[in-house]
């Protein structure tokens, strides 16, 4: 891909021309050490053509890959961080392609992770007195109960592992945590959390001090957002085998130690 910088952001994109906010997304890389790396998941409308303009336009700010075959959310932003990476970035993450999370709130998580210890930044959707998040009821409350369910899987006092606003140290951990496929399409986040926290072969893991949550000001709903009530309970489905995947890399560090 030819990246050179020193943070980049992928944005994983599957038919977003009606929800793509290119001008918002932009407003993030308005350094010249932060990159945008879109990358379409095998989109059946106008979103790469819209994103081929858009790299176009803004070659110094914006990089577009797209898949051959819609491959899922998890592989598209699996493939973006290794190019990331792969380029000699030295922090990675991914960002929704709506926006949901505000540019001033992915800022402030680019400034916590650059100045701080902290090997991984999660944002946070914690709905406090003066905070701006709005989402349905329902969605809260799936919400709540999903991340109940996966700090548990992670033994990690973990608040929202959901959040499409993460950022990520390039360490070995990372590396190895990337090399294969998820095997989550709908909780790849809490399972790429479970990799860094238990290891791979050869490979420390990370710590729970090496995770930093951030609660974030504002996040809103979408309209047309891919994650329905449907697609929660799989999500939830897809904890069974990474809980599984989790309790035995525990098992293994308690052996080594």
């Amino acid at each position: 891909m030819g990246i050179v910088s020193k943070i980049v952001v992928v944005i994983p994109c599957y038919n977003e021309e009606r929800r793509l906010r290119p001008g918002e997304l932009l407003a993030v890389a308005d350094d010249p050490d932060i990159h945008l790396l879109f990358v379409d998941d095998g989109s059946t409308d106008s979103t790469p053509a819209l994103l081929r303009d858009l790299e176009a336009a803004h070659p110094a700010q914006v990089s577009f890959r797209r898949l051959p075959r819609n491959r899922g959310k998890a592989e598209a932003v699996r493939q973006g961080m290794l190019d990331a990476l792969s380029g000699g970035s030295e922090i990675t993450g991914f960002l929704d392609a709506d926006a949901s999370t505000p540019v001033s709130e992915v800022r402030r998580l680019i400034v916590e992770i650059r100045r701080g210890p902290a090997m991984v930044i999660l944002g946070a959707r914690v709905a406090l007195l003066g905070s701006g998040i709005r989402r349905s009821h329902a969605r809260h409350f799936l919400g709540r109960m999903f991340a109940t369910a996966a700090s548990v899987v992670l033994a990690l006092p973990v608040y929202d592992t959901q959040c499409g606003a993460k950022l990520f140290r390039d360490t070995p951990a990372l590396r190895a945590a990337l090399a294969r496929p998820f095997r989550s399409r709908w909780a790849f986040d809490v399972e790429l959390i479970a990799r860094l926290l238990g290891g791979q072969a050869g490979v420390e893991p990370l710590q729970p001090n090496d995770f930093l949550e951030v609660p974030i000001r504002g996040w809103r709903d979408v309209e047309g957002s891919k994650v329905t009530v449907p697609s929660m309970v799989r999500a939830g489905l897809d904890l069974i085998p990474i809980a599984i995947d989790a309790a035995a890399a525990r098992r293994r560090t308690k052996l080594r130690d």
